[in-house]
């Protein structure tokens, strides 16, 4: 993949006619995945979890306008330890029987070096909290330099899990999960 330019470099330059206005974006879920990482008695672990609906509209020429509101299957989260993933979904971390998704909403887009910075709220378990992400925005292999009709976005980010009760087997996971997420876009227009 070929890096797109920062959004704060695309701002500077002339308006691309796809580009001018906001554009609505879907998501491909076989494509797309959340990666997580996290400590287990001192040792890494990783996992995955599904997306299931993702509304994006993304707006190149005022970042600001931007906007992303994300579920995520939590019932369908994956380990790299089997018994781990029965654990993370069980009633003491993230309670799946009683809360099968998780959601993400923006409230502020703004321009940062090498991409943008997300602000928004997270809910898990039931539970909202203000939740940063960084994002870097690419053009999918072989785009032309001015399609922006099939785009990957990466977000990473972190929260601290006992902040949203999901606070189980603290003796031996750490509190924070790092967040590394691929989202492969195609434009709705």
């Amino acid at each position: 993949m070929r890096a797109l330019l920062p959004l704060l470099i695309l701002l500077a330059l002339p308006p691309i006619a796809a580009a001018a206005a906001p554009t609505s974006y879907r998501l491909d879920p076989e494509q797309s995945l959340v990666k997580f990482t996290y400590t287990m008695s001192g040792k890494p672990g990783t996992g995955t979890m599904p997306i299931t609906r993702a509304d994006l509209v993304l707006d190149f020429d005022t970042v600001a306008r931007s906007t992303a509101n994300v579920t995520l299957d939590a019932s369908g989260t994956k380990t790299n330890y089997l018994f781990a993933a029965d654990a993370l979904k069980g009633a003491s971390v993230l309670d799946t029987a009683d809360f099968p998704t998780i959601s993400f909403v923006s409230r502020k887009v703004a321009p940062a070096p090498g991409g943008a910075t997300i602000q928004g709220e997270v809910t898990i378990r039931g539970v909202t909290r203000p939740m940063v992400l960084d994002a870097q925005i690419y053009r999918r292999e072989g785009s032309t330099a001015d399609d922006l009709s099939r785009l990957s976005v990466r977000l990473t980010g972190q929260i601290k899990r006992s902040e949203f009760g999901a606070d189980g087997y603290p003796d031996l996971v750490g509190d924070i999960v790092k967040l590394d997420i691929l989202a492969r876009l195609e434009s709705r227009n």
